[in-house]
């Protein structure tokens, strides 16, 4: 079947065909992390629509909307090669209207770890994210879980919304040195590269303790060893529902996540790791 390129909800209505539907949020820049999510909702469904739009509301001021790679001709290809039956390519006009007033507040959660370092960021992502959900209405949706705060958040805002939608959560996929995929990795030069697979060495060398503060400390000591090139905004160690710090009487799974610059491109990974009861 050949693939539809739906640009609004006219267009959603005429696509929508029987069968359960997965929708898979992107923001273009497709690369094999977002194929993983697509094959997951392939398995999953019987229709399956992506949706491509670089969300202005999740950028802050200083941040970089206007360079975010933007190369739909090869995401379609991506889409096509996966099977992909409608992808949704709304324009910011169709997506929001110019007096809009009504927002999602992301809460606490959204405003800690990285939303302490990217105000009102959650809040736009929860944003669109509902609007795509009200738009595509889709049966379950899939989400990578790099973006761990995010899923995290998404999964809250279905839970309080009482959203008839099922949450998928999709494994990281690296690069074979480590390396998170992000459609942010092409900013790299071959030094900043390196300098930043101290991301995943501190993610696997504090996964590898047993106790809230080693795996803290020793995940600090590689973030440490990588030098001034590598500008830190946070390391910390999380309950993956909450986003909250873990002391050390806490049992069960966390998430250890970082953020960090390197040159002009900020990155984010995580890994999560179970504490045993003592």
């Amino acid at each position: 079947m050949e693939l539809i390129v739906a640009k609004g909800r006219e267009d959603l209505v005429k696509a929508r065909r029987g069968g359960a539907v997965a929708l898979v949020p992107t923001m273009g820049a497709l690369h094999e992390g977002h194929r993983s999510l697509i094959r997951q909702a392939r398995v999953r469904a019987d229709q399956v629509v992506v949706s491509i739009f670089v969300n202005p509301l999740q950028f802050g001021p200083s941040e970089d909307f206007s360079r975010y790679p933007r190369t739909f001709d090869a995401d379609l290809d991506v889409c096509r090669a996966e099977g992909v039956d409608v992808v949704f390519h709304p324009d910011a006009a169709e997506m929001y209207a110019s007096d809009r007033q009504v927002s999602v507040s992301a809460g606490h959660m959204g405003s800690i770890v990285e939303g302490a370092f990217r105000p009102g960021h959650f809040d736009g992502v929860l944003t669109v994210v509902l609007k795509l959900f009200n738009l595509v209405q889709p049966d379950l949706a899939v989400f990578g879980q790099k973006d761990a705060q995010q899923l995290a958040l998404i999964r809250r805002m279905v839970a309080d919304l009482d959203l008839p939608i099922e949450i998928l959560g999709a494994p990281t996929v690296r690069e074979p040195d480590g390396l998170a995929l992000s459609s942010r990795n092409r900013y790299l030069s071959e030094d900043d590269r390196q300098v930043a697979l101290a991301l995943s060495r501190a993610l696997r060398a504090g996964a590898a303790e047993f106790t809230p503060a080693r795996v803290r400390a020793v995940a600090q000591e590689v973030l440490d060893a990588a030098g001034s090139r590598l500008a830190t905004d946070y390391l910390a160690l999380v309950d993956p529902a909450t986003f909250a710090e873990v002391d050390e009487s806490y049992a069960g799974p966390a998430v250890l996540a970082v953020a960090a610059t390197v040159g002009t491109t900020r990155l984010i990974d995580n890994v999560t790791l179970t504490f045993n009861p003592a």
